[in-house]
């Protein structure tokens, strides 16, 4: 999710019709440059090279973002029924609509992975290890990060573990999976919203950090260095 406002201009974004390594292609009907969907960014036209601002969001079901949310409201338009026009697509084997540029056999083609980037560095966290090890503190260029997951929904999202110059390191509530417990202060933490609710650090905010949930093979096509994260070790 993207702010959609360039130097006090707004710009209305539609889908182009266009595909770059698999990824969606939007152009703004402002200026009329393409814009890349993973990347954020202009590329190509007037505004190449722009990039708008990442806002905060996370992949999630219905039922519990309108159980965190009661009075939400929801944009409902497209497809309506029971039956998913994009089942064949996901169960296929194939690396989207064109094929992938760069072969990378770590994963599987359609594997899913929560994908970070940090100042040039990219790691992508496999679902398959964040259905075992759905909490981890990690480092990524150096910034201590938290990577949440939760298996029932198939939501992640990260955040920065580090509050002013306290570094927190994080494990599960042992009353409650939701919430999170900081080993430096005892503080908890809501593992959705990154908000402490009681104890010393109550009513600090962990930052969120910007990630993506998407294919591996989209993600390692725009990324071929990327990092895998192996719980393994």
């Amino acid at each position: 999710m993207y702010a959609r406002d360039i130097e006090g201009q707004e710009l209305s974004f539609g889908v182009s019709g266009k595909l770059v390594r698999n990824v969606l292609v939007m152009y703004d009907r402002q200026t009329d440059s393409l814009w890349s969907q993973l990347l954020g960014e202009a590329i190509r036209g007037e505004l190449q090279g722009t990039k708008l601002e990442y806002l905060p969001s996370w992949h999630t079901t219905w039922e519990q973002w309108k159980g965190l949310h009661p009075e939400t409201l929801a944009l409902q338009k497209g497809f309506r029924g029971s039956r998913d026009p994009y089942a064949s697509y996901y169960s296929s084997s194939s690396a989207g609509v064109i094929g992938e540029t760069f072969r990378d056999d770590r994963l599987q083609a359609k594997e899913f992975v929560l994908g970070v980037e940090l100042d040039e560095e990219t790691i992508a966290y496999p679902f398959s290890s964040l259905s075992g090890t759905p909490l981890i503190n990690d480092i990524v260029a150096d910034l201590p990060i938290l990577v949440v997951f939760d298996n029932e929904t198939g939501s992640g999202q990260v955040f920065d573990r580090q509050i002013g110059d306290e570094l927190l390191t994080f494990t599960r509530s042992d009353e409650d999976p939701a919430m999170l417990v900081d080993s430096e202060t005892g503080s908890s933490w809501d593992s959705f919203t990154g908000i402490a609710t009681d104890g010393p650090m109550a009513g600090n905010r962990l930052e969120r950090i910007k990630s993506t949930t998407v294919f591996w093979f989209g993600w390692k096509d725009f990324h071929p260095d990327t990092m895998v994260y192996n719980a393994a070790g």
